[in-house]
């Protein structure tokens, strides 16, 4: 069943939303973007999910979107055959806009879409895959949620054809990064660890809500630690915490292990007595 399709405070049948061939996030990945989970119809966190949008925007030196629009575009998204859905998945994208055939930007202004699509739950228990190719913890895109997945693409696929279902980065200075949608945490020593920001991962919606509900510390984590982890899970918008079983094919000696246990158990607690902390 389709819903519909919010492009420019425009409610739209998906057969008639259409934008320009012209749009810079189409020809050169100009936007910015948010996946936002929806269960029965009713976003999660999505106060925190549009602040991060209007940051992504700022940080990228384009206009930021109206995001109390953009608010009422996903709640009118939501209703019909989404309200029913036990899991959907929004998607906000926020562009330059028209542009030239170029980096130029063009003057015509911002381009702004939410779309919903019924979401799969994802397996109880990720394999993921250690990527050869570095994030840069000092590029222009460092912590922007852009559109520019190409980088993600690649190496999602090179990790599937590795019987992988997410792909690991590493950063330029060997530590552990993130994944191509996902944060990464790690026990080690009795410890939760995660990516400090400053090692080019996302700031993730997630993310910060185990570290605010559970705790957790934040430091640099070598890549290898990954694979020598005592438990791993990945965190996400629309996994919450998927507790990692294979890395590059080897197993971790739990999945989930007792922290990993106890974080799912708080999370989902606390996330279903709120739905936008």
């Amino acid at each position: 069943m389709t819903t519909p399709v919010w492009v420019n405070g425009e409610l739209l049948d998906p057969a008639r939303a259409t934008i320009s061939v012209f749009d810079h996030g189409l020809m050169v990945g100009d936007g910015v973007f948010e996946t936002i989970k929806s269960v029965y119809g009713r976003p999660f966190a999505l106060t925190r999910h549009l602040d991060r949008l209007a940051l992504s925007a700022r940080r990228l030196g384009i206009p930021e979107p109206d995001t109390a629009a953009v608010a009422d575009g996903v709640r009118a998204c939501l209703t019909g055959a989404a309200a029913d859905w036990p899991l959907a998945r929004i998607r906000i994208t926020h562009t330059s806009g028209n542009g030239p055939l170029g980096s130029d930007r063009g003057d015509d202004g911002t381009n702004t879409m939410v779309i919903v699509a019924e979401q799969r739950a994802f397996p109880a228990t990720a394999d993921v895959t250690v990527v050869p190719w570095p994030r840069n913890e000092r590029g222009a895109l460092t912590g922007v949620k852009s559109t520019s997945y190409g980088d993600n693409a690649k190496a999602l696929a090179y990790a599937k054809e590795r019987g992988g279902g997410e792909a690991i980065f590493g950063n330029l200075a060997g530590h552990l990064c993130e994944g191509t949608g996902s944060n990464v945490f790690v026990v080690t020593g009795g410890r939760l660890v995660t990516p400090t920001l400053e090692s080019g991962c996302l700031a993730g919606v997630t993310r910060a809500l185990v570290l605010a509900w559970f705790g957790g510390e934040e430091e640099d984590v070598p890549l290898a630690a990954l694979a020598e982890a005592e438990e791993a899970f990945l965190t996400s918008t629309t996994r919450d915490v998927q507790p990692i079983r294979l890395v590059d094919g080897v197993a971790l000696p739990a999945a989930p292990g007792p922290v990993t246990t106890k974080v799912m158990e708080v999370f989902a607690e606390r996330s279903a007595a709120d739905v936008d902390p």
